[in-house]
This record gives structure tokens, sequence and C-alpha cells, in this order.
């Protein structure tokens, strides 16, 4: 179970649209080194996940009165995000639009490129160390947990750049997008709602 949340919560955080996306689709359908940037992003959130797992742990046998704070933390950013895909499903949105034009590079460049824009860009510390982490912290498992969000991260950096011309149409389309959106804000109001019980 603890693998299938972590699963779950990987991929419907690491799945929304943002700036990290659109270059790694725009760069996978230009061809350029799609393999390093896989890898790059890959690692990044998997360390970032690791980290902020077991970081979090170490913090709760100290200060043990931090567990029920970052239940109720996780719960109340849990149901945020979810408010926010539940509004994005419902208003529509514009889908993952990779339109710039590409100039292929050499391959150290492009995996400082993908470097910068994973690590500079605030919100991937949020998802991961505090979010992903916190909620990780509190599973009966939390190895399992941290496995399946890891293998989130793989599974969808792999797909997105092996797949990027067939995924572009997919990507782009704002139908489909609503759909996902709908299906994350369901997905984590309850996870949300199981922590809170818990």
């Amino acid at each position: 179970m603890s693998f299938f949340t972590g699963f779950t919560v990987g991929l419907s955080l690491i799945v929304a649209i943002g700036a990290q996306n659109i270059w790694v689709l725009s760069q996978s359908m230009a061809g350029a080194n799609r393999l390093v940037i896989a890898l790059v992003c890959i690692s990044c959130d998997a360390l970032l996940i690791i980290t902020g797992v077991y970081s979090v742990q170490w913090l709760q046998q100290i200060i043990p009165p931090l567990v029920p704070v970052l239940t109720w933390c996780g719960v109340l950013m849990l149901l945020w995000l979810a408010y926010g895909a539940a509004r994005r499903a419902w208003q529509g949105s514009a889908g993952l639009l990779a339109t710039q034009q590409v100039q292929v590079k050499p391959w150290q460049q492009t995996a400082l490129t993908a470097l910068a824009i994973t690590l500079l860009n605030p919100h991937v510390y949020l998802d991961t160390v505090v979010l992903i982490g916190g909620v990780g912290t509190l599973q009966p498992q939390p190895g399992w947990f941290t496995i399946g969000a890891c293998l989130a991260s793989l599974l969808w950096f792999s797909s997105l750049t092996a797949l990027a011309p067939k995924l572009k149409t997919v990507l782009s389309s704002p139908k489909r997008w609503r759909m996902f959106d709908a299906l994350v804000a369901m997905t984590l109001t309850g996870i949300a709602l199981k922590l809170a019980v818990a």
C-alpha cells in the first residue's frame, strides 16, 4: 500500500504542467541528448525524494511532537493541490505545449541546463522534499513509498524523452489534461482523507 501511495503521489506532482516538462519535451522532440536529460531529471528527483523522506523521518525521531504537525500540514497541502487540480479540470488548461525552436547542443551543456532547470526551481523542493517527504515519513513502510515515488519519476521522464514525438498530440490536448487533472484531484483528496483519518 505504501508503494502505491508513493507512486500515485509522485506521479500526480511530477506530471504537473511546468517549465521543466515543457523544456524536456521540446528537447526530446528535437532528439537533443534524450538519455542525458532523462538521467539528470530522474537522478535529481530520486535524490530529493530520498532526502525528503529520510530527513523528515530523522527529525521525527528527534522531535516526536513533529509528527501530528507534519500530518496536518501534509493533509492541508494535499487538499490545496487537489483544489488546484479540480479548478484546472473545471476551467480547462492549455495543455503541455512545446513550440519553441530547439538547437541541439553538446551533451555536457544539455546536462548542465537540465540540472539548472530542475534544481533552481523552488517548486521542486516543495513537491519532493517537503510534500513527498512529509507524506512518506508517515507511511507504515517509508522505504516502499520512496521506491514508488522514484519509480513514478523514472516512468514519467523515460516516457517523456523516449516517446516525445508520439506524446506531443496526447500532451497538447486540453481535454486530456482536464481528465488527468480530475483524476489527480480525486487521488490527492483520497490520500489526504486517509492521512487525516489515520
